[in-house]
């Protein structure tokens, strides 16, 4: 058998592998584990938008699409848009279904990036994108948040890490792993800075339905950054659509179109079916996706309660469905506290550091869970912080 590694490029070799996934192989080998760590909705895709897809496969809907997406689902894309955000594209030019929010943060990145610009990116934030700004030939620059601003991205942090290289901001919110936001008055704090150094914003807002306690606002519908902003946003949080795998990038057509060049050679299309799917989702889904929400929402506060009881406090998180409690109390290590739980009491959480150096003394509880789950949970977590408590 040949080295198969030998083979391998350096960029390949000195990437590290994703945190969370490591935590998700440990618990998935052991029985009777409480799971707060997959980001992935506990309902079921509504019964209405998986007859459609089934409807479709019986129509033989099983051949490929055009490279940008069924024109239809970009269409709806954009109704959806303007009628929740006011934003307006075209469906002709400005918008490309993708296979996942995933592929269009790499698509965008790869596009973007010439070799040593700097992508600055806020953390904690979602482990890929890193990662893909690595594989793009870009340079990762980390901007640091806190818990006591709420983990949102302050204007200071920003200007302080532009450089002549700055070339793209990633904007995470709402925010996974901290179920942080950012209001219309902190985005606009941001414009004139991205304004001023000619940034490119990819804004992830895959968690914008989620949004407790007021509306979720783009960065896109501020004044001057509309072509400015990349909008990026799917099907897997807010329609309980994960596996179906349809994502969305909207904006600027030149980046766009330069977009798809890649999305044809790699991808082709995203799969007919789950586009079908995502018409109904849109056209339909609009009154199970906020029961949905409601429902997330009765669990955030339960969780967010409980820890504080604990004794291990967070911010209230008001977007996606995480909570980011510190951990220092134990004295433990994001990783030791993560482990240790989860030999000792069979519960499942994310050390924080897996979301960069950050989030190191906090762990990530995702509440996509069951009201039971979540309360049993608490009770061990409870059990394991008393027991371990300096």
């Amino acid at each position: 058998m040949i080295n198969g590694s030998k083979y391998l490029t350096d960029t390949i070799i000195d990437l590290p592998p994703s945190g969370i996934r490591r935590f998700f192989d440990l618990a998935s080998g052991m029985e009777g584990v409480i799971s707060l760590g997959v980001g992935e909705p506990d309902f079921v895709t509504p019964w209405h938008i998986r007859e459609a897809c089934f409807y479709s496969l019986e129509r033989g809907y099983t051949m490929y699409t055009s490279n940008q997406g069924m024109i239809e689902l970009r269409e709806e894309i954009a109704n959806y848009l303007n009628r929740w955000q006011n934003l307006c594209y075209d469906p002709e030019h400005e918008i490309l279904v993708t296979v996942g929010v995933s592929e269009a943060v790499d698509l965008a990145l790869r596009v973007l990036c010439r070799p040593g610009d700097e992508v600055l990116i806020p953390e904690p934030s979602y482990v890929s994108y890193v990662p893909c700004a690595v594989l793009a030939g870009g340079t990762p620059v980390v901007l640091d948040t806190m818990a006591e601003d709420e983990f949102r991205l302050t204007p200071e942090e920003l200007a302080s890490k532009i450089t002549p290289r700055s070339k793209v901001l990633i904007l995470p919110y709402p925010n996974n792993p901290t179920g942080g936001i950012m209001g219309r008055d902190h985005l606009q704090d941001l414009v004139d800075i991205i304004i001023k150094h000619d940034l490119i914003v990819i804004s992830d807002e895959i968690y914008g339905e989620l949004t407790y306690d007021g509306n979720h606002v783009s960065i896109a519908t501020l004044p001057g950054m509309a072509e400015r902003a990349i909008v990026m946003n799917g099907f897997s949080k807010a329609f309980a659509m994960t596996g179906w795998r349809i994502g969305y990038a909207c904006g600027n057509r030149d980046i766009i179109a330069a977009m798809n060049k890649i999305h044809q050679y790699t991808m082709l299309c995203a799969p007919i079916m789950g586009q079908v799917a995502a018409i109904e989702a849109l056209r339909h889904g609009e009154p199970e996706m906020r029961r949905m929400v409601e429902d997330y929402d009765y669990r955030r506060r339960l969780i967010f309660k409980g820890l504080k009881d604990i004794g291990l406090p967070s911010f209230e998180p008001r977007g996606a469905f995480y909570v980011f409690p510190s951990i220092s109390v134990t004295g433990m290590s994001s990783v030791e506290f993560s482990e240790r739980l989860l030999n000792e009491e069979k519960v499942a959480v994310v050390p924080g550091d897996a979301f960069g150096r950050s989030g190191e003394g906090f762990v990530r509880c995702c509440y996509a869970s069951s009201v039971d789950h979540i309360e049993k949970a608490l009770e061990k977590i409870g059990a394991f912080v008393a027991r371990h408590k300096p």
